[in-house]
Order: C-alpha cells, then sequence, then structure tokens
C-alpha cells in the first residue's frame, strides 16, 4: 500500500493528465490498467464530485489570478490540496498544505511553493476555522 504522499503525488497525475487532455477525471481513473489505490482514488473523486465548490473557494482566495491562466500542475494540486482542506477534515491542514507545497516544488515553477503555500493558508482559514 502506496503512503499518502505517493497517493497525492498520482493524484496530482491522473488529475494533470485529465486537465490537460480536457476529459472527465473520471474517465482517465476508469482508464488505468490497474485501479490505484483507495487513498488517490477518494481524492479524485473528491475533486470530480466537488470541482465547482472547490474552484468558488480557489477563485475566492486566489488574489490577481484566474483559476484558467495559473499552471496546469499548480492548478490541478490545489484542486486536491482544497478538497483534502474542506472534506478530509482527519487530516491536519499543516499535512496538507507542506506536501502541496513539496509537490509544487517538485512539479512546477520555482515560485509555485510559496504561492501554493499562501493559497491554501488562506483557504484552510476559512474552512478549518472552528
Amino acid at each position: 500500500m502506496p503512503t499518502r504522499r505517493e497517493a497525492r503525488e498520482r493524484a496530482l497525475g491522473l488529475a494533470y493528465e485529465a486537465d490537460i487532455r480536457g476529459v472527465d477525471l473520471g474517465a482517465v481513473v476508469a482508464a488505468q490498467p490497474v485501479r490505484p489505490d483507495e487513498y488517490t482514488c477518494l481524492l479524485v473523486e473528491g475533486v470530480a464530485a466537488h470541482g465547482d465548490e472547490i474552484d468558488a473557494l480557489l477563485r475566492k482566495y486566489s488574489e490577481h489570478w484566474a483559476l484558467e491562466r495559473m499552471p496546469v500542475v499548480d492548478r490541478t494540486l490545489l484542486r486536491l490540496s482544497t478538497y483534502e482542506l474542506g472534506w478530509c477534515p482527519d487530516i491536519p491542514a499543516a499535512t496538507v498544505i507542506t506536501e502541496a507545497v513539496e509537490l509544487a516544488k517538485q512539479y512546477s515553477t520555482k515560485d509555485s511553493g510559496r504561492f501554493v503555500n499562501g493559497l491554501l493558508a488562506r483557504i484552510a482559514e476559512d474552512v478549518r476555522a472552528p
């Protein structure tokens, strides 16, 4: 069984593929020769089910950035992480944000880590407020 870090990375790859190809995320998952692990499926199915709500949060908190103009990796990662923040309350917000920042640093631009960190921190304050 993969770690949650590996599951997040796999979910990022699947969601990135769906975004780049302009196809439904569920279709990308269904086309895999082996079904992804449980946590990967939870993430991608959650993003697919709550996409409009997630995008609304991203638009609300991304200052001077249109969602459509964000680098695809950043946008995809932000969607997955926003799902975790909003719909997976058992996972600490700091863990979600740290993992997202590390993946952004690994797969996106040199400034993406800082951008992802700032945006997710603002979202976490809203969705995880007591």
